[in-house]
């Protein structure tokens, strides 16, 4: 399959907008399953794990490859909840393109703001499909405009709907001006192409001069023709479309109902003519490493080039063991060839090489640049890993995950269960970067994190179910975070006789208070020239180790900036270990010197509630400290933003529901850490 007959798409949304449901009418019009199975019975292909069936959401980000007239799709389906943002984050990072699910009936959600930032971030460009344009109050024009004033993008129509809601029976296509309507009786699998009716003439010609002016305004050849009053073809048109869409200047729009089959064919043709080949998009960027010098270069999309790829996620199989997903970047990989995975500097072999369609495969020779499939025998990669060859000693940027927010106390039933359950962490934390574990100092419990509720829910329901892990769990307990108020300096020596043996080190350091979410620095600004590598490394360890065992409460420090400014080293006594001990000393030092804080996690949350229960919602939030941000009103009711402590959120779903009578719900997502007033009590 050439290059530009593929394309690497996600299909992104909020919660229950229908991503899942989209995708599989997908997979069974291009021919890839001969069965619907609904997410109501727990039967669709892509939602393959048995939680994920049981809840009817979607937790892993399933691949599958299809085919549809000749070209090749690679489809990345991705969570809707919030704590699986990682999941979404990870497959933007890969994709070339995403179709962005719209509830015509809800229009813009909270999450849909979330992914759609998210694919901003990695100038992913996108077509809309409002998809349960069946429902009582749906509204394409409605939900269109909310879409360009939440995101302030261009909306392109490509069809306007006949009838809304219940009255749905169509769509008019703008492009080449025709009626299209599903058959009822085969639950709309086939439909028919007509003239456009009398009644809906004057309507279509207005949206097709708007469709028209748009397209020419992005493009200077068609509005020269534009201009001059000429004829614009239907060929010339698709043309500009497809410029435009890549180049992000607008989006698309098309529409239908997946659950009764409903514009999914449309839908795949505009997938294919409007959305980009992996060559369409700019060159993936690299650091090219040269002894002690890193030089930024593009690296083409190029099969003939030296082969280059990144895991973008691991998934772990009883039977095949660490499933490696990665794209494809440059070159080519056969099966059974040594690769050097370049982030660990170790040599690996891909053993075989898989083409996915949810939890089925089918094995194949090679994977080539622009492509994306599972290898199978990586021992040592990691998400964000970037495999290639010694000869080309690029990194591809890694995926940046959010940090977590709630953990959870975990106790074996018995100390044989022991190993197991850490060899079972060790599995699910390769897998998902945002799922940490460690050992309280303390109380030696081992407390495991994440980034809500529902995240440790499925993780550890995991353990039990799939690994056999027999545990206990507590209650959910706040990730907090230390920092600094101010600045403060430090000096500490280190002298300690070991197996008769004299150890030493001096350092001075300088911490400072960062920008809030800036993250931890480390940069050494004394000469140091004379001191060699592995002492140098063993420094930067130990400060890293400092900054992972707090200041005051032992939580992982964040918003630091640590300045090495002097460093003592004797050829004779300084070793590794005395640098890193010494490192630990000084920074714990200057930290308590400079005002040490307790940060706490501050959630985004989003109430959706019918009117009359705005005020009570309002006040159970404001009775936990949240602060009301905004108010939106959709066709399904109030939606309320604000912002509220995490650990004032523990069993807020309850209360909420008794005050609303079961009517409201509310989505949260890691907004940012502030400071909290009164440490910790």
């Amino acid at each position: 399959m050439s290059i530009d007959k593929m394309r690497n798409i996600g299909i992104m949304a909020h919660i229950d907008a229908g991503k899942t449901t989209t995708t599989e009418r997908i997979l069974f019009y291009t021919g890839k399953i001969h069965k619907i199975g609904e997410i109501d019975d727990g039967q669709a292909t892509m939602d393959w794990m048995a939680q994920e069936q049981e809840r009817g959401i979607t937790i892993c980000s399933a691949a599958t490859t299809t085919y549809w007239k000749n070209y090749q799709i690679n489809i990345i389906d991705t969570p809707g909840h919030v704590d699986f943002t990682a999941e979404v984050e990870r497959s933007l990072r890969v994709l070339d393109g995403a179709v962005a699910v719209i509830c015509a009936v809800d229009g813009v959600q909270p999450q849909t703001e979330t992914v759609w930032k998210q694919a901003d971030e990695f100038n992913v460009p996108r077509i809309c499909f409002m998809n349960k344009m069946d429902r009582i109050g749906a509204d394409f024009f409605g939900s269109m405009e909310d879409v360009h004033e939440k995101f302030g993008v261009d909306c392109l129509t490509l069809q306007i709907p006949i009838g809304q809601g219940p009255d749905f029976e169509g769509v008019i296509d703008l492009l080449n001006m025709k009626e299209i309507r599903w058959h009822q009786e085969d639950e709309g699998e086939t439909f028919d192409i007509t003239d456009i009716s009398d009644t809906e003439k004057a309507n279509a010609q207005e949206w097709r001069s708007k469709l028209v002016e748009t397209v020419a305004g992005s493009d200077d050849e068609l509005m020269e023709i534009y201009l001059e009053g000429g004829e614009i073809s239907i060929e010339q048109l698709k043309n500009a479309i497809r410029k435009g869409t890549i180049a992000r200047t607008f989006v698309p729009f098309v529409m239908g109902s997946a659950r009764h089959n409903q514009g999914v064919q449309l839908l795949i043709d505009a997938i294919v003519d409007y959305l980009p080949a992996p060559t369409d998009v700019p060159f993936a960027k690299g650091i090219k490493i040269k002894k002690d010098q890193q030089e930024v270069i593009e690296v083409p999309c190029d099969a003939t080039k030296m082969p280059l790829g990144l895991v973008f996620k691991i998934q772990y199989d009883r039977e095949m063991g660490s499933l490696c997903y990665v794209r494809m970047y440059s070159g080519k990989i056969n099966s059974g060839m040594q690769l050097y995975n370049i982030n660990k500097k170790k040599r690996e072999r891909v053993n075989r090489i898989l083409r996915m369609h949810a939890d089925k495969s089918e094995q194949i020779d090679n994977i080539q640049a622009g492509d994306i499939a599972v290898f199978i025998g990586l021992k040592f990669a990691q998400t964000g890993d970037t495999i290639g060859t010694e000869a080309f000693n690029v990194l591809l940027e890694q995926p940046k995950f959010p940090q977590p927010v709630i953990s959870v106390a975990l106790e074996p039933e018995s100390m044989s269960e022991k190993d197991k359950m850490n060899e079972t962490l060790e599995i699910l934390s390769r897998e998902d970067p945002t799922f940490t574990s460690h050992e309280d100092p303390e109380t030696g419990q081992l407390i495991i994190s994440g980034m809500g509720e529902l995240h440790l829910d499925v993780l550890v329901t995991r353990m039990k179910d799939d690994f056999g892990v027999k545990c206990n769990v507590g209650a959910p307990q706040v990730t907090y975070r230390e920092s600094v108020g101010s600045s403060a300096q430090a000096s500490e020596k280190f002298e300690k006789i070991l197996g008769g043996k004299e150890n030493t080190a001096g350092i001075t350091i300088q911490v400072e208070k960062r920008e809030q979410g800036s993250g931890n620095s480390y940069e050494v600004t004394c000469h140091h020239a004379n001191v060699p590598d592995e002492i140098m490394e063993a420094l930067e360890n130990g400060f890293k180790s400092a900054l992972n065992s707090g200041i005051v409460y032992g939580y992982p420090c964040t918003d630091i900036g640590i300045k090495v400014t002097n460093i003592e080293y004797d050829e004779l006594t300084s070793t590794t270990f005395a640098f890193e001990a010494c490192a630990s000393q000084v920074f714990d030092k200057a930290c308590k010197a400079a005002d040490p804080q307790i940060l706490e996690p501050v959630m985004n949350v989003d109430i959706s509630c019918p009117k009359e229960f705005v005020g009570p919602a309002s006040s159970q939030l404001s009775q936990r400290g949240g602060n009301i941000i905004g108010q939106d009103s959709k066709a399904s009711g109030e939606v309320i933003h604000a912002q509220a402590p995490m650990a004032n959120m523990f069993g807020f779903t309850t209360n909420l529901r008794s005050v609303t009578q079961g009517r409201a719900s509310f989505s949260m997502e890691f907004s940012h850490f502030q400071v909290k007033i009164g440490g910790l009590g």
